[in-house]
């Protein structure tokens, strides 16, 4: 073991908190989750930067000296690598995410030039054992009892304004009152979502980071994820908006969490972000197998009447801009929440 000055912390490590200066070790077992420093051996203009711990971004340079966690990713519009399952000190592994997920990238969008190279220094330790998010992780919650209201966001795929929809919803309700609680549910380790929910006034946010996932890829089974987050807010919040990450289909377990009775029994709302009218479409055929119901489309398939007209006419489903028909958004959501919530 040695100790190590770590020049950039990267958000994928804020629950575990590490401080300068950290030990590590080059001898490990790796896993998704375990905390290493890697040193940075090249740069991307076209994807310079990583979300550091306390919310800010940071160009990443050769040489920087970095902390994440090894974890995968599956992006349609990014990156594609895994947790590696054999490494050693001085391996080359390669920056997935802005938040410093870290594995072997094996394919990355043609926008984005290849993903950043770094060596891998060796794991965070702590009295002798490596440091992994599972150590810190919430509360299992084998079975969700009644909890508050649930406005369960979801989409096609990344990119269709899931987020954005979310921090409306939370700053709609915030304003009347409310306390609102937010969670991300799936994707690939990130703060900048939730931190987005917490400006637009959320009491409380969590993300599966704080179960001790780094990517949901990684997840065995995303459902427990949304139990847990769900319950750790019930006490926080009156209503909680939880943020499916990525799209219905896909390698990151979202249709799991349709299967789970005790935690689909608790919400109250379902927006569904399209891409196009298309994925309108699909993403209604889709969620009715699986017995769950849109309550209102949101997302650039609704940036005009042209497909709110088509979604509402057609589909017979509402539709509303999340950002430029806030109240009509509002008024289909507040009609969904229990009375004494709403």
């Amino acid at each position: 073991m040695s100790s190590i000055q770590v020049e950039k912390f990267a958000s994928s490590t804020a629950r575990v908190a590490p401080v300068n200066p950290v030990e590590i070790t080059r001898s490990f077992t790796p896993e998704p989750g375990v905390v290493v420093v890697v040193r940075a051996l090249t740069e991307n203009p076209m994807y310079p930067d990583i979300e550091l711990a306390d919310g800010s971004f940071s160009r990443v340079k050769p040489g920087d000296i970095i902390a994440g966690v090894l974890g995968s990713r599956q992006a349609l519009r990014g990156y594609v690598g895994y947790a590696p399952v054999k490494v050693a000190g001085g391996d080359r592994l390669q920056l997935l995410n802005l938040g410093g997920v870290i594995g072997r990238a094996i394919d990355g969008h043609k926008d984005l030039g290849p993903a950043v190279d770094v060596e891998l220094l060796g794991a965070v330790v702590h009295g002798r054992r490596p440091v992994t998010l599972r150590q810190h992780a919430l509360p299992e919650v084998p079975i969700l009892g009644p909890s508050k209201p649930i406005i369960l966001v979801l989409g096609s795929c990344m990119n269709v304004g899931k987020t954005a929809a979310c921090a409306e919803i939370v700053q709609m309700f915030s304003k009347r009152g409310l306390r609102v609680g937010a969670a991300k549910v799936s994707g690939v380790g990130c703060m900048k979502d939730v931190r987005r929910m917490e400006i637009a006034g959320a009491v409380k946010t969590y993300t599966f980071l704080d179960c001790g996932v780094p990517s949901t890829v990684d997840a065995e089974d995303v459902s427990a994820i949304a139990r847990s987050l769900a319950g750790a807010l019930d006490d926080e919040a009156d209503l909680i908006v939880m943020e499916l990450g990525d799209g219905i289909l896909g390698h990151y377990h979202v249709d799991s969490i349709f299967e789970d009775r005790s935690f689909m029994s608790n919400v109250d709302a379902v927006v569904y972000c399209a891409s196009d009218l298309v994925s309108a479409w699909g993403g209604r055929e889709i969620l009715a197998q699986k017995g769950v119901p849109i309550d209102v489309i949101c997302g650039p398939a609704t940036d005009n009447c042209s497909g709110t007209d088509w979604i509402e006419g057609t589909l017979g489903l509402p539709a509303a801009n999340a950002l430029t028909e806030r109240e009509k958004l509002y008024r289909i959501l507040a009609a969904k929440i229990p009375a004494h919530h709403a």
